[in-house]
C-alpha cells in the first residue's frame, strides 16, 4: 500500500514508535527513525524493518529543539526526494500536583510533546500538498480528550495536539493530505512498566497486581492497548479507505473515555 513513499515516526526507537515504524515498513514504506537509544540497538531496529524490503536512515534530532527538527525533514527528504507520511509520536512525562510543578519540566513536556508537532509538521506541509496526498498522524493520548490528575502538562500538551490536528485537517481539506490523531489509553511501554514498578514497590504488591490496580482505575477493558494495534491503524489511516477521515481524533483507550 505505501510502497515507494516515504515515513518519519518521531520517537520510533522504542515502545508505539516502534510499532508504527514496523507496521508503516511492512507496508512497504520506507521509514525514517528518530529517538534516542544506544548505536547497536538502532541499528538493528534498521535491519528489521530493511527486512520487508524498505530503505531506512536513522535522525537523532532532539524533538524539543526546532532547528533539528528542521535538519531531521530536511535530511529525509534529501535521502528519498519525498516525505509522505509524518507521524508526530515522540513524548515524555512528568507527574506532580500543579502548584509542585516544576517550570523547566513543564517546558520540556510543552516542547517535545506539542511544539515538536507543530515544527515537524510546518516543515513537512509544503512538499505534501506540492505531491496532493499525505498522512500526518499525530499520535495524542486519551488525555488529550479527558484529563488526570498530576498531569497538567501532558494533559495541556494532549489536548493541545488534538486541537492542532483539527486545524492542520481543516487547512489541508480541500487536498490529498490528512491530518488525524490517534489517543491510546494505557500501553505497556517501558514508561508505564516503570509506573507499575513503582506502584508495585509502593504498596507492597506484585507485578500482576500493580497491573490490574492501574488498569483497573482508568481502562476498562482491564487490557493494554498494544504498540501493534496502534501501527494497524497508523496504517490504516494511510489507506484509501480513510481519503475522508479528517480532524479525527480516535481513541483507542479500552472503553477509558466512555465511562
Amino acid at each position: 500500500m505505501l510502497k515507494g513513499k516515504t515515513a518519519l515516526v518521531t520517537g520510533s526507537t522504542s515502545g508505539i514508535g516502534l510499532g508504527i515504524a514496523r507496521a508503516l515498513a511492512a507496508q512497504g514504506a520506507n521509514v525514517v527513525v528518530n529517538g534516542f537509544g544506544e548505536a547497536e540497538v538502532i541499528a538493528g531496529i534498521e535491519r528489521e524493518l530493511q527486512a520487508h524490503g524498505v530503505a531506512t536512515m536513522y535522525h537523532g534530532a532532539d524533538m524539543s529543539k526546532p532547528p533539528q527538527i528542521e535538519d531531521m525533514v530536511r535530511a529525509a527528504e534529501s535521502r528519498f526526494g519525498r516525505l509522505d507520511v509524518l507521524v508526530n509520536n515522540a513524548g515524555i512525562q512528568h507527574v506532580a500536583p500543579i502548584d509542585e510543578f516544576p517550570p523547566e519540566r513543564w517546558d520540556a513536556v510543552i516542547a517535545i510533546n506539542l511544539s515538536s508537532a507543530f515544527h515537524a509538521i510546518r516543515m513537512a506541509l509544503p512538499k505534501m500538498k506540492r505531491a496532493d496526498w499525505g498522512r500526518i498522524i499525530n499520535i495524542a493520548s486519551v488525555h488529550g480528550l479527558v484529563a488526570s490528575v498530576h498531569k497538567s502538562a501532558y494533559v495541556a500538551a494532549k489536548h493541545g495536539i488534538v486541537g492542532l490536528t483539527k486545524v492542520v485537517a481543516l487547512e489541508t481539506a480541500t487536498t490529498g493530505v490528512t491530518c488525524n490523531a490517534i489517543c491510546p489509553g494505557w500501553v505497556l511501554t517501558p514508561l508505564v512498566q516503570k509506573q507499575i514498578d513503582a506502584r508495585a514497590a509502593a504498596e507492597r504488591l506484585d507485578s500482576d497486581a500493580a497491573r490490574r490496580a492501574l488498569l483497573g482505575e482508568k481502562q476498562p477493558s482491564l487490557d493494554f492497548v498494544t504498540p501493534e494495534q496502534i501501527g494497524a491503524m497508523a496504517a490504516f489511516l494511510c489507506s484509501p479507505a480513510a481519503n475522508q477521515i479528517r480532524g479525527t481524533a480516535y481513541n483507542m483507550d479500552g472503553g477509558w473515555a466512555a465511562q
